[in-house]
């Protein structure tokens, strides 16, 4: 059986983009023990099991200013 992932930690992954509280594809996948790759497969294959909002892509401007925050950060 997985142990259980502290919120503090779930919380620190999740991110302020557009004004919605997001996480990343990369975050997600660690937390559900899976590849970024397979976890984006199956929300491709599923996308009739999540809401319309349930992802969106980065524009390269979003990308490039959260890498220059978690450079800053860490």
């Amino acid at each position: 059986m997985k142990e259980l992932i502290p919120v503090v930690m779930i919380e620190k992954k999740i991110l302020l983009v557009r004004g919605e509280r997001v996480m990343l594809d990369a975050d997600l996948s660690e937390l559900y023990g899976v590849t970024t790759k397979r976890l984006n497969e199956q929300v491709k294959r599923n996308t009739d099991r999540f809401p319309e909002d349930f992802a969106f892509q980065l524009t390269a401007v979003e990308w490039a200013n959260l890498k220059s925050q978690f450079a800053t950060s860490s």
